[in-house]
């Protein structure tokens, strides 16, 4: 069962939505007709085979690409036509963009000023305390492990307080412990009203976090909607997809 959306007048709009979303290189065609609605609360989780769009799909919801065709709104408005959007989206990709020799207080301070935050020292340190990694904060990145990569990278995406929050594989290359440790982070922003879109091909360590299920193939939804059943049952589901 998805869990409980958090209380949201019907008048409002979504947080983040894509209405008919295309996208097309040449004639080569990523994304076909795709409709998503995120509100407060959900984590989307967007899985599919290599290559079924879904990097593409985020980079469109960030407002980094434009669709051939369709719309990307936020607070039901176009994102296209609202200069500072970006700044209510958080961007976690598949790298973490971050400087190695410089430490996660010092990224993460470069990052704030960059936002234009009035603290950016302060920032930094409460983004590396929310992460868990306050111990950690004057080391440099190059010798941290990927775990704690992974949570600054999460704790620089949310640095300016978005409500939206889009992951591309986070639990990429994660031992057991650190991914726990994010699954924990992803957790908290969820329940705190973030609306989250987590895309990934492996879903093992991201079913418990998601509130909706979606599965991309060739651009397009095969599968959609809250969550329901177990994650047995959804495998089962994308494989006779894939395999049909």
């Amino acid at each position: 069962m998805s869990s409980p959306r958090l209380s949201t007048p019907l008048a409002e709009p979504p947080l983040l939505a894509a209405a008919a979303l295309t996208r097309r290189f040449g004639s080569a065609r990523a994304l076909a007709g795709v409709d998503l609605a995120v509100w407060p609360g959900e984590c989307h989780l967007v899985a599919g085979p290599n290559g079924a769009g879904k990097s593409t799909l985020l980079r469109l919801l960030a407002g980094l690409a434009r669709p051939s065709s369709g719309t990307v709104l936020l607070d039901g408005r176009p994102l296209a036509e609202q200069p500072f959007a970006r700044r209510a989206v958080g961007l976690l990709s598949h790298q973490s963009h971050l400087y190695d020799d410089l430490t996660p207080a010092e990224n993460l301070e470069f990052a704030a000023r960059l936002y234009g935050l009035p603290d950016p020292a302060g920032a930094a340190r409460a983004g590396l305390a929310s992460a868990g990694l306050s111990d950690r904060a004057d080391d440099a990145v190059r010798r941290l492990s990927r775990g704690m990569v992974q949570r600054v990278a999460i704790a620089r995406a949310l640095l300016h307080g978005p409500r939206v929050l889009l992951l591309d594989e986070p639990f990429t290359g994660l031992d057991p412990q650190s991914a726990t440790r994010v699954a924990a982070l992803l957790e908290t922003q969820r329940a705190q009203g973030r609306g989250l879109v987590l895309v990934s091909h492996e879903v093992h360590e991201s079913w418990k976090l998601a509130t909706h299920a979606h599965l991309l193939v060739r651009g397009a939804w095969a599968l959609t909607g809250p969550k329901n059943g177990t994650l047995d049952e959804f495998l089962h589901r994308y494989r006779e997809v894939l395999d049909g």
